[in-house]
């Protein structure tokens, strides 16, 4: 055993005092939390909050605040929030399968290889960068009774339609508006969701000898399903909140065909001044809501088990 020399004792001393300490590192939980406190404290504030004040007055009647049912039996004995309620259901029935269809359509094309590919990755996202009320002025001016929609049905000689100006078409009019707004949003995920199943899978599928349509329905599919939970559980919960696009364009008409409730909760409370029946009127929304995602849900894992 060798004895160390003075300097090289030195030395060893002076490396161990001027070695830096080691540096204490977040968790990931840690850093997950920092980020999304800002997201969590807009819910709270901005959602959760204002929902919980509501649901407290729906409960509540008479100038003394009594507790009771009475603003709800009111709103089911109002003639005004049925129809409401039958307009929110058909257009919930027909704009979400509508807008998951088309979103799923564009995110399978755009997973090719496109010329161009990322121009049309853009464009397709670009009507989310534009907030809903310019998106619902410009789609009011391609909509007009003269607008560009109905100068292109007149150059291939098909007669001019109402659109928002009729009950008959205002309603779809408006699932169309909204769903070229949102469907790019949605694609977006589905499109994530694509890029993450393994290319081995179609591979191994082609050399035992899966057409196209057997390698979306027993890879594309079942490798898509927790993107496709998400978007159908957002995009369910969005359209029960439609706001803008009626409030800007149709004001719940003509004849109250496009009154969804979030306009009609909105007529009801700052227009009419029945703040508590409104509030009754969002707590049945929430009621409603709750329940189909939780249907929602239950379809989806029903299906992932079997």
């Amino acid at each position: 055993m060798t004895a160390l020399s003075p300097s090289e004792t030195s030395g060893t001393a002076h490396d161990a005092i001027s070695a830096p300490a080691p540096r204490r590192t977040l968790s990931e939980g840690a850093v997950a939390a920092i980020f999304l406190a800002p997201a969590v404290v807009a819910v709270l504030i901005l959602r959760i909050w204002p929902t919980s004040l509501a649901l407290w007055q729906s409960v509540h009647v008479g100038a003394a605040g009594r507790f009771g049912l009475e603003n709800y039996t009111f709103l089911f004995s109002d003639p005004s929030f049925h129809d409401a309620l039958t307009a929110t259901l058909l257009f919930s029935l027909i704009v979400n399968p509508f807008q998951i269809a088309c979103a799923l359509g564009l995110a399978l094309v755009l997973n090719r290889d496109l010329p161009a590919g990322p121009l049309w990755r853009t464009l397709t996202l670009l009507p989310v960068a534009v907030p809903q009320s310019v998106s619902a002025i410009i789609m009011g001016v391609v909509f007009r009774p003269d607008g560009p929609a109905n100068a292109l049905l007149a150059t291939i000689g098909l007669p001019a339609q109402g659109f928002l100006t009729t009950p008959e078409q205002a309603l779809y009019t408006i699932i169309l508006i909204v769903s070229w707004i949102g469907v790019g949003y949605w694609t977006t995920f589905l499109l994530a969701g694509l890029k993450e199943i393994p290319a081995a899978l179609y591979e191994a599928a082609v050399i035992d000898g899966a057409n196209k349509w057997q390698q979306f329905r027993f890879i594309t599919l079942p490798q898509l399903r927790r993107p496709l939970t998400f978007v159908l559980v957002a995009d369910t919960v969005a359209n029960f909140l439609v706001f803008a696009p009626v409030q800007i364009l149709t004001k719940g008409g003509p004849q109250g065909s496009t009154n969804l409730i979030m306009n009609d909760i909105y007529t009801r409370g700052f227009l009419s001044g029945d703040m508590r029946g409104a509030a009754a009127e969002t707590g049945i929304l929430v009621a409603i809501v709750v329940v189909i995602v939780a249907i929602q849900f239950r379809m989806m894992t029903g299906a992932k088990s079997e």
